[in-house]
C-alpha cells in the first residue's frame, strides 16, 4: 500500500477570494468552511476521490519567501491559448520567473500571488 495526496494546503490571507478563483479555475465547488475562515474546496464527488482537494488556510500572514511547491493546471475542453484567456478574464496574471520564451507553459499567479503553471497539451482536452 502507498500513500496518495489528499488534498494541498495553501495559506492565505483571503480564503473567499481563492476559493471562488479555483473553483472556477478548477471547476470544484466548496467542500467545507472552518470556524476561523479556512475553506476546503475539491471536486464535486467531494473528499476521498481520485483528485486531491484544496484548503485554503486562513492565515494573517502567510509565510515569507517563495513556495517551494506550485500547482500545474491543464486545459480539459479547450486549447491552451483559450484556458489562458479564461484565466486571466478570473483574475489570474501572468508571473516572471525569468522564464526565456521558448517555454511551452505560461506562468501565472493567482488572486494572492500564489504562482501556478497552465501547460500545454499533457491532457487531451474532453
Amino acid at each position: 500500500m502507498a500513500c496518495r495526496i489528499s488534498e494541498l494546503v495553501l495559506g492565505c490571507r483571503e480564503p473567499e477570494v481563492l476559493a471562488r478563483f479555483w473553483c472556477e479555475v478548477l471547476d470544484f465547488v466548496v467542500l467545507g468552511r472552518e470556524d476561523d475562515g479556512s475553506i476546503e474546496i475539491g471536486p464535486r464527488e467531494g473528499f476521498g476521490g481520485a483528485q486531491p482537494t484544496l484548503f485554503l488556510s486562513r492565515r494573517e500572514t502567510p509565510e515569507p519567501g517563495k513556495s517551494r511547491l506550485h500547482i500545474d493546471v491543464n486545459a480539459t475542453d479547450r486549447d491552451q491559448e483559450a484556458e489562458l484567456e479564461r484565466l486571466l478574464a478570473l483574475g489570474a496574471r501572468p508571473a516572471d520567473i525569468g522564464q526565456t520564451g521558448d517555454e511551452h507553459w505560461h506562468v501565472l499567479a493567482d488572486p494572492e500571488g500564489n504562482e501556478f503553471c497552465l501547460l500545454k497539451a499533457r491532457l487531451n482536452p474532453l
